[in-house]
């Protein structure tokens, strides 16, 4: 009986330590693939930080340019408006003159007609 028992005991030892070598395995294969998915989230983190920076940086270069070019558009406009306001005043100022050539012309002409 005591051999048998020591038998068993010894059988149930090995499946032990058989089960702990495999638990001891599997947990090393876990710590394993969690270390492989942290250093994949960490190169997916600086990929997506790096494509944030770059997109950022031509965000800016873009937005620089668009400044830029508003401001040539306002001194565009504002050149514009002047040019317009002297064109008005050249226009008066011939506008005047003709009236004065029309009436001298229609002076002449009744000083001609007498």
């Amino acid at each position: 009986q005591l051999h048998l028992t020591m038998s068993e005991k010894n059988e149930l030892t090995r499946n032990l330590e058989m089960a702990q070598n495999q638990l001891q395995e599997k947990e090393s294969e876990i710590k394993r693939e969690i270390s492989e998915c942290k250093d994949r989230l960490l190169q997916a983190e600086k990929e997506c930080q790096d494509a944030l920076t770059e997109a950022t940086q031509k965000n800016e270069v873009e937005i620089e340019a668009c400044h830029e070019k508003i401001n040539s558009l306002e001194h565009f406009i504002s050149s514009q408006k002047l040019e317009i306001e002297h064109l008005k005043s050249n226009k008066e100022q011939l506008k005047n003159s003709l009236k004065e050539a029309n009436q001298a012309l229609g002076d002449l002409l009744k000083t001609k007609v007498r």
